[in-house]
C-alpha cells in the first residue's frame, strides 16, 4: 500500500523552532486545500492540553491542530513525558497516565514497548490525511539515545517521510550545529535528509551566502530557505526558555491611576501550563511577568499561583523563598488567584495517602477553604459554565461564562463557609453539571481548576475590568481580541515561512505537486 507522503522537520537541538516550523507548515498547506495532520511520537513537555474526548497532549500539537485547522487528537502525540524530577517523569500514552519511569529505565527498556502503539497512532492519522508533518525532538543526533531513539529519525522510517534540519542561527554557530548533527549520523541516516533551514535571521541576508555555499558543499545537502526572526511572535512557546522573555526591570511606585496593571505569575521550579497566560501578558492595560522572589511578589496587584506538576514540591519552595507570606499579605489587601495546582495550595492542606507525590500531609496556605487529596487517577477534560456569583473580587459583572479545560490529579472538596467558583458541564459527565473552584468571604481570592480560562475574550476582559476597579485603577484604554489576534499570528507565521521556503519545492521532496490552480474540492496537490 502508498504511504501517505510525509515530511519531517528535525532540529540541531531544543528550542531551535521545529514546533513553530511544523505549525507554519501545516497552516501553509491547509490553506492550500490539502488535508494536513501533525505529529509527533514522543514530547517531553511540562505544557500540555486536553482534546475533546478528555485526553492529554503535548501543547505543542494542540498548536499545530489548530494551525491545521482541525481538532487536536491523541493520536498527534501518542507519548507525552512529563518530567517530575532530574532523573524521572510521568509517562503519558495515548492520553491517560501509563506509568512513572525512572530516564534509565525508560530509554533502556520501556520505550521500545510503545513503539507499536506510537506506528498504530501514526497509521491512523495517516490514512485520513492527504499530508504528514512530523516533528523531531532534541536532536536526531543524541549519539547515547540514538539505538532507542522512537521520535526522530526511527520515526521517519516507519513514516517513509523525507526530512529538512532547522538550525538557529539566533543562538549562534548554526554552521556548527548544522554540520556536527550530519556527521554524527549514520550515511544511511544523511540519506533521509535533504537539506536544511537556517531559522531566527536578523540582518543582511548577503552576508550569509559564502557561509551557505560552504556548508552546502561540504555536506552535500542544500540550503531550502533562511526564515527571518518573527518579532514578538504570540503563539504558544512549548520550552520554559520563553519565560525569560516576559522577565523585565522591577516595577516601581506608580500611583497613576491609568497606570498598567501588575500581575505576578509566580514561577515554580515545576511550573505547568504556563501558556495559561500568554493572553494576559498581550494585554495592553496589563504589565504581567513570572516572578521567583518575595520582593517581586509584593509589589504587584494580582497574584497568580499557576499550575504545577509537583504542587507539594513547589509549594514547599514557596515557604523556602518566603514567598507564602507575601502571598497571604497580598490576599488582604490585594487580589490572588490559584490555577490547578495553584489553586491546591491556596488550601487548607493537601492530602497524599498513595504516595503520588510523596507522602503524607503538607499544610496548605489557608486562603481557600478548601482540602485536596491526591489521586492516582487524571482528571482530563474541557468543560464550559458560569460563575456562581455574577461578580468577581466584590465588582458586578455583564457576563459570567467560562471555558476551559482540567489537567489534574487530585480531588477537591469543599469545608465548611467555602463558596465554589463556577458552576460547570464537562461533555460525557452523567451529571448534570459539577462544582468547580473556590473564593474567599472577602472575594479577593479565587482558584479554579479550570486551564486556558484567559483564553477566552469575554471572560478576560470582564476579569481585568473587575481586578483594575478592585485595584483603585481606572478602566482600561482598549481591550485584547485574543482570537483575532492569535488567527493573525498563525498567518504571520505562515507567511513568513511561505516568503522563505518555496512550499513547492518541500512537496516536491514527498512526491506531490503544486497545481497553481485548485480544483473544485480546494485540493492543491497531487501525486506525481
Amino acid at each position: 500500500m502508498t504511504k501517505t507522503p510525509a515530511l519531517m522537520v528535525l532540529g540541531t537541538g531544543s528550542h531551535v523552532g521545529k514546533s513553530l516550523m511544523v505549525a507554519a507548515l501545516c497552516r501553509i498547506f491547509s490553506s492550500a486545500g490539502l488535508r494536513v495532520s501533525p505529529f509527533k511520537a514522543q514530547n517531553m513537555s511540562l505544557n500540555s492540553a486536553a482534546t475533546s474526548e478528555g485526553l492529554e497532549i503535548g501543547r505543542a500539537q494542540a498548536l499545530q491542530a489548530e494551525a491545521a485547522g482541525i481538532p487536536a487528537s491523541v493520536h498527534m502525540n501518542p507519548v507525552l513525558l512529563k518530567p517530575s524530577s532530574d532523573t524521572t517523569s510521568q509517562v503519558i500514552v495515548r492520553g491517560k497516565i501509563f506509568a512513572q519511569f525512572s530516564a534509565e529505565d525508560y530509554f533502556r527498556r520501556r520505550n521500545e514497548e510503545l513503539l507499536p502503539i506510537v506506528r498504530e497512532s501514526y497509521e491512523i492519522l495517516a490514512a485520513q490525511n492527504d499530508l504528514m508533518i512530523l516533528e523531531g525532538a532534541g536532536s536526531p543526533a543524541e549519539i547515547n539515545l540514538k539505538d532507542r531513539d522512537i521520535v526522530n529519525l526511527r520515526m521517519a522510517r516507519v513514516a517513509g517521510a523525507r526530512c529538512i534540519l532547522v538550525g538557529d542561527i539566533d543562538r549562534g554557530g548554526v554552521f556548527a550545529s548544522l554540520f556536527g548533527t550530519l556527521a554524527l549520523l549514520e550515511p544511511s541516516e544523511r540519506d533521509l535528509i535533504d537539506g536544511f533551514i537556517i531559522n531566527k535571521f536578523r540582518g543582511d541576508i548577503r552576508l550569509l551566502a559564502d557561509g551557505i555555499s560552504a556548508l552546502e558543499e561540504r555536506i552535500g545537502k542544500a540550503c531550502l530557505g533562511v526564515v527571518p526572526y518573527i518579532e514578538n511572535l504570540r503563539l504558544d512557546e512549548e520550552d520554559s526558555v520563553s519565560i525569560e522573555h516576559t522577565e523585565s526591570k522591577p516595577w516601581l511606585p506608580d500611583n497613576s491611576p491609568n497606570r498598567l496593571l501588575r500581575v505576578a505569575i509566580i514561577r515554580f521550579p515545576s511550573i505547568s501550563n504556563f501558556t495559561d497566560f500568554d493572553p494576559l501578558i498581550a494585554e495592553p492595560s496589563v504589565d504581567a511577568r513570572f516572578c521567583r522572589t518575595a520582593e517581586e511578589v509584593a509589589k504587584a496587584d494580582l497574584v497568580i499561583l499557576p499550575g504545577s506538576k509537583q504542587t507539594v514540591a513547589d509549594l514547599c519552595w514557596i515557604r523556602e523563598a518566603g514567598i507564602d507570606e507575601v502571598v497571604r499579605l497580598q490576599a488582604a489587601r490585594r487580589l490572588v488567584v490559584g490555577i490547578c495546582g495553584g489553586m491546591q495550595m491556596l488550601g487548607a492542606a493537601i492530602d497524599d495517602p498513595h504516595g503520588v507525590e510523596g507522602q503524607g500531609t503538607q499544610a496548605g496556605l489557608g486562603l481557600l477553604s478548601i482540602r485536596t487529596q491526591m489521586s492516582r487517577e487524571k482528571t482530563t477534560r474541557e468543560a464550559t459554565g458560569e460563575l456562581i456569583v455574577p461578580e468577581l473580587f466584590g465588582e458586578p459583572l455583564s457576563s459570567s461564562t467560562v471555558r476551559g479545560y482540567e489537567i489534574h490529579v487530585g480531588q477537591t472538596e469543599y469545608l465548611e463557609t467555602s463558596a465554589p467558583f463556577a458552576r460547570i458541564r464537562r461533555p460525557g459527565d452523567s451529571e448534570e453539571f459539577a462544582f468547580d473552584g473556590c473564593t474567599n468571604r472577602n472575594g479577593r481570592v479565587l482558584g479554579t481548576y479550570l486551564h486556558g480560562i484567559f483564553h477566552e475574550d469575554a471572560f478576560r476582559n470582564e476579569f481585568l475590568c473587575a481586578a483594575r476597579k478592585a485595584c483603585g485603577l481606572a478602566p482600561a484604554d482598549s481591550v485584547l481580541n485574543w482570537k483575532q489576534l492569535r488567527e493573525n499570528e498563525f498567518e504571520r507565521l505562515a507567511g513568513t515561512v511561505a516568503g522563505a521556503v518555496d512550499p513547492q519545492r518541500l512537496l516536491g521532496l514527498v512526491g506531490l505537486v503544486w497545481l497553481s490552480v485548485p480544483t473544485q474540492e480546494g485540493a492543491c496537490a497531487s501525486r506525481r
